[in-house]
């Protein structure tokens, strides 16, 4: 079996992302298995795990765009912006259609917001979470996130279904708790499903269940992509003969024209040898890493 690729998941709501890396690790018998985006254990959908030397690409494929479907329930706000935490606010009102378009508007673009609470960002070399549930005052910095894209699906109050992509690192669970407080009726996240993570889809993804039975029967390798679908937004370099044997041994290789930003090295087998970056020059390609499977 081959241990160099990525697997596109469909977590269900209720695991961790740790613990589906851990159930892939344990199957695949694959000792260095990682995944590109981490899902709350209440949200579902797309989880990317990358295997062997492919957890090396996990840097640059964490950073894509997610998108999301989210439920926002009107009425309550919880003290961890999502239906896990108590209550903290209980209006039961629920805004008027118009306001709520008109309010999602502010929502997109660049937008300053500030984390939940209870979250794994670290304050001092400690989760925030871990701080809120001792009772501790948790106070985290703003941070700017780009929303490309926001649509309002169905509003059946007192729940509204969105669709968001946004940039890495976006708190949907934030927007749902500011939605609440600009239309004074209080809000939180009342279902997350990831449907989109950087270029991989739901529709391409094997839903946990599925990859548990080929994992046991020993033929999960059906469900493994090629490290080369990684960052299809970059070109292709096919390396064959010295320039391969230069890449793979770390020494740079001229390129045939003025270049620029990175590219894929493809070896003879189709699969990806390296993550290539232009000299400043532009006249040489430098192997940014190399990928020996």
């Amino acid at each position: 079996m081959n241990d160099f690729g990525l697997i596109i998941v469909d977590k269900p709501i209720g695991p961790t992302s740790h613990r589906v890396v851990s159930i892939v690790r344990q199957g695949t018998g694959i000792r260095k298995v990682g995944h590109a985006g981490t899902l709350d254990p209440r949200a579902s959908g797309v989880l990317v795990l990358c295997l062997g030397a492919a957890t090396r690409l996990s840097e640059f494929l964490s950073t894509d765009s997610k998108r999301y479907e989210a439920v926002i329930r009107f009425g309550s706000s919880t003290e961890t912006f999502d239906s896990e935490g108590d209550m903290v606010r209980i209006t039961g009102a629920a805004p008027r259609i118009e306001d709520i378009r008109e309010t999602l508007q502010e929502f997109k673009g660049e937008i300053v917001q500030v984390p939940p609470p209870y979250s794994a960002i670290k304050i001092q070399g400690k989760k925030a979470y871990e701080l809120a549930r001792k009772g501790e005052d948790v106070e985290l910095e703003p941070r700017t996130v780009t929303i490309y894209d926001l649509l309002f699906v169905e509003y059946r109050p007192p729940d509204l279904v969105i669709e968001i992509e946004c940039s890495a690192g976006t708190y949907i669970r934030s927007i749902a708790n500011d939605l609440g407080e600009r239309l004074t009726t209080g809000a939180h996240l009342a279902g997350l499903r990831r449907t989109k993570a950087g270029v991989f889809t739901l529709e391409e993804s094997v839903p946990l269940p599925a990859l548990e039975v080929a994992l046991a029967a020993g033929n999960w390798d059906m469900y493994r992509r090629p490290a080369a679908d990684a960052l299809p937004g970059l070109p292709k370099l096919e390396l064959r003969g010295q320039e391969l044997e230069d890449i793979l041994n770390g020494r740079r290789i001229p390129s045939n024209q003025v270049v620029s930003g990175m590219a894929r090295g493809i070896g003879p087998d189709g699969d990806l040898i390296a993550l290539l970056e232009a000299t400043p020059e532009g006249d040489l390609w430098h192997p940014r890493k190399v990928f020996n499977h």
